[in-house]
């Protein structure tokens, strides 16, 4: 099996302090840069699993790195360079404590509360006799808190302002980019024949002024339908085609795991893994609609090093 990155230990000159996420490696350099490297590592319901996916950081990253640039007259945004096919460096700023989710459709999470009787989502009325995969009339902003570690949970925009998590003002503006952002993403989604089902941002502050930070419309933080067979299939209510982390989940659940206590990942053989890998590398061909090109991953711990360094020597 092709070897799959899942974990670094660098030790960059003027590095100050290094963050593993459950995707994520971010090194941070002197007061303001920020290194972040997106390993092969998949999770899934809060869960880190245990085997990695051959250029799934890759994927991500370059994804993400097209996307920041395609939205940077909307938002300023933290990405400075990427000095490797996994890599992303930029500013750093300080996050917002909430992530914005934004819902064109109800699916996923949202279909599942809705399914178990929930008619409010995050404060937000839901109007009866919705179906699975239903297009919301308006997309609705259903925001998390940012949780360090466990789940993130589903807040209210009222409770937000009231616990101080961010001003009333910001908030606002934090929507305003929110729905700006996503309907760029729907319509760039739309020109590769996808709809943008929902997605979520994350945005910090630096110097006074709001900025994007971290991934956007990657398959992990977004969900994709074809276009040119959702009217069909949503009639017949059968399954949509999609382009997200997903199918993923779906085989977790099929094979009896939901990420809660005593249940066990599934056996993730080297074939899954290389099924999965190139199910990312599709995704990343239909979003981008070009030729996905693999990095030389025959020593990838030291291409990334040299390239960072490269990269900050440079700097």
């Amino acid at each position: 099996m092709k070897t799959a990155l899942v974990s670094t230990d660098f030790h960059f000159p003027n590095q100050t302090n290094v963050y593993h996420g459950k995707v994520r490696d971010v090194y941070s350099i002197g007061e303001d840069l920020l290194v972040m490297i997106a390993t092969d590592r998949i999770s899934a319901f809060d869960v880190v699993l245990p085997e990695g996916i051959p250029y799934k950081g890759q994927v991500l990253n370059q994804i993400a790195s097209k996307f920041l640039d395609a939205t940077s007259d909307i938002i300023p945004n933290w990405k400075l360079a990427t000095p490797d096919p996994m890599v992303t460096a930029g500013l750093r700023c300080e996050p917002y404590k909430v992530e914005m989710v934004i819902r064109g459709y109800i699916t996923g999470s949202a279909w599942r509360e809705y399914k178990a009787g929930a008619r409010t989502l995050c404060g937000i009325p839901l109007a009866e006799g919705l179906r699975e995969n239903q297009k919301f009339e308006m997309p609705i902003i259903t925001p998390t808190t940012k949780a360090d570690e466990g789940h993130d949970e589903n807040i209210s925009r009222e409770e937000i302002i009231a616990q101080g998590l961010v001003s009333k003002e910001e908030y606002e503006q934090l929507e305003q980019y929110t729905y700006a952002l996503f309907q760029r993403g729907t319509e760039m989604a739309a020109e590769k024949g996808l709809i943008l089902v929902d997605t979520k941002y994350e945005f910090g502050k630096k110097d006074g002024r709001i900025y994007l930070i971290d991934e956007i419309h990657t398959p992990d933080s977004s969900r994709y339908f074809y276009a040119d067979s959702y009217q069909e299939l949503f009639e017949k209510g059968e399954e949509q085609r999609q382009l997200s982390k997903e199918f993923v989940r779906k085989w977790l659940m099929d094979n009896g795991f939901q990420g809660k206590d005593g249940q066990k990942v599934p056996t993730m053989t080297p074939e899954y893994c290389e099924s999965v890998s190139e199910r990312y590398i599709e995704l990343y061909e239909k979003i981008v609609g070009e030729p996905f090109v693999k990095g030389d991953i025959s020593d990838v711990k030291q291409r990334i090093e040299d390239n960072i360094n490269s990269f900050l020597t440079r700097r």
